[in-house]
């Protein structure tokens, strides 16, 4: 089966602000008739992370999904000035080149604006090393998010402008794409 658009969640947390805004662009993909997977870190087993076990059935059905995704959002919240380890652990057992050619948009929440280039020294890299087509990217700041708002967590205009205009030209990627692929 496959998934168009794919969401990684590098968070640990199942109540956090990268969760909910996830999740919530996860709701906007599915508005515009996308069909959309939801993957967290917490999904897999601790015992598999931590032993590197990249065979396993789980990691091997990630795997598939990810690469057969017309796209990625890859989110994360922000851990002394990078993404969380258990998301790279996942990136780091997952083949090389699972992203290749594949537009990928990157997210971080952190406490303030100092942890802004998280993103673009930390969180971008890795992905472009997985061979994965980088958008912009967007990083929202814990303020700007309210997770107890289930419909629409982001409580800050701007932020979230930026949000659905970065969404929007994530789509507009993926439809291209697929419009290609036609011709």
């Amino acid at each position: 089966m496959m998934s168009e658009i794919v969401v990684l969640s590098g968070s640990p947390s199942e109540s956090s602000r990268s969760e909910s805004v996830l999740k919530f662009i996860g709701s906007l993909l599915i508005e515009e008739g996308f069909s959309v997977t939801h993957i967290s870190i917490r999904d897999l087993s601790k015992d598999v992370l931590f032993n590197g076990e990249f065979n396993s059935p789980t990691v091997k059905d990630v795997t598939k999904l990810i690469q057969e995704a017309e796209g990625v959002i890859v989110g994360s919240p922000v851990y002394k000035s990078s993404y969380s380890g258990m998301l790279k652990t996942l990136l780091d057992i997952l083949p090389q080149d699972v992203l290749e050619d594949t537009p990928v948009l990157p997210l971080m929440t952190g406490g303030s604006s100092s942890h802004l280039l998280a993103l673009e020294y930390a969180l971008k890299p890795l992905l472009a090393s997985l061979k994965g087509l980088n958008l912009k990217g967007v990083y929202l700041e814990d303020f700007q998010i309210d997770k107890t708002k289930i419909n629409n967590p982001i409580i800050h205009t701007k932020a979230l402008e930026r949000l659905t205009k970065q969404v929007a030209y994530f789509t507009k990627i993926i439809n291209s794409k697929q419009t290609n692929i036609l011709l």
